[in-house]
């Protein structure tokens, strides 16, 4: 998996996040000929189910699945994503070697610390990612690293949150109703997550149940957008419209 420029790049805290989120909106912009990309913030070492080494096989298998053209796990540690400086650096670098048009993030309010954290952390890694002045290099280190080429600054265009972890109205759903058996495919290409087992049995739904819960969300963002199966995001800017006689989606 090559580090070209990225049309999309999706930002998570832990391997199988994006795979629940937005796996589908991924493969589909594959499916359209545009390069996609995911970054784990975490290896997943603290994980109640498998290891740090499980979860990599896993991701490779998913991403394969979805189509991505690339895919990096970060060192930063599981349960530990925090907005440092340091942490900054490393998205921001990552941001200048990939250079995405477009980002997903985490939605910024949820359960999970690590979830909501990433949100903000993403956010403000593009910032710095494009400060002219700034240097970051390969490693994720600003100026006087000691090795390292630097990369030149880069901003992505748009910047849209998945809010799947999250109760909100979206501010748009996209259609994944002809993509839906392979995201389903990836979250299973996790087995070490999602097969029936002891470790975490009070916390992890059943193998047979995670279909169902899966495709029930999936049904109903599809419904708000009149479609089958869909993902939902958010974006904080206003959108703009050209015709209103293109504009999708029915009123009544």
């Amino acid at each position: 998996m090559t580090p070209s420029n990225l049309d999309v790049l999706a930002v998570a805290a832990h391997r199988d996040d994006v795979e629940q989120t937005c796996g589908g909106t991924l493969l589909k912009a594959a499916q359209r000929g545009q390069r996609t990309g995911i970054l784990d913030l975490t290896r997943g070492e603290l994980g109640t189910r498998g290891t740090a080494e499980d979860r990599e096989r896993e991701a490779n298998d998913a991403a394969n699945i979805l189509a991505v053209s690339w895919r990096r796990a970060l060192d930063i540690p599981d349960g530990r994503v925090e907005n440092t400086w340091e942490n900054r650096l490393k998205v921001a670098s990552v941001i200048r070697e990939t250079r995405p048009r477009v980002l997903i993030l985490p939605y910024w309010k949820g359960r999970h610390p690590d979830h909501y954290t990433c949100s903000v952390l993403g956010y403000e890694a593009c910032f710095l990612a494009g400060l002219a002045k700034l240097g970051v290099n390969g490693k994720g280190s600003a100026v006087g690293a000691s090795s390292g080429e630097m990369l030149a600054p880069h901003r992505p265009f748009k910047i849209v949150y998945a809010t799947l972890y999250y109760d909100v109205r979206p501010t748009f759903v996209v259609d994944i109703s002809r993509q839906f058996e392979q995201k389903l495919a990836s979250i299973f290409a996790y087995k070490s997550q999602f097969s029936d087992q002891e470790a975490g049995k009070g916390l992890f739904p059943a193998h047979s149940e995670i279909r169902a819960r899966v495709e029930s969300m999936a049904r109903f963002y599809g419904a708000l957008g009149g479609v089958t199966h869909a993902e939902p995001f958010v974006q904080k800017e206003v959108g703009l419209v050209e015709d209103l006689l293109a504009m999708p989606v029915k009123s009544i």
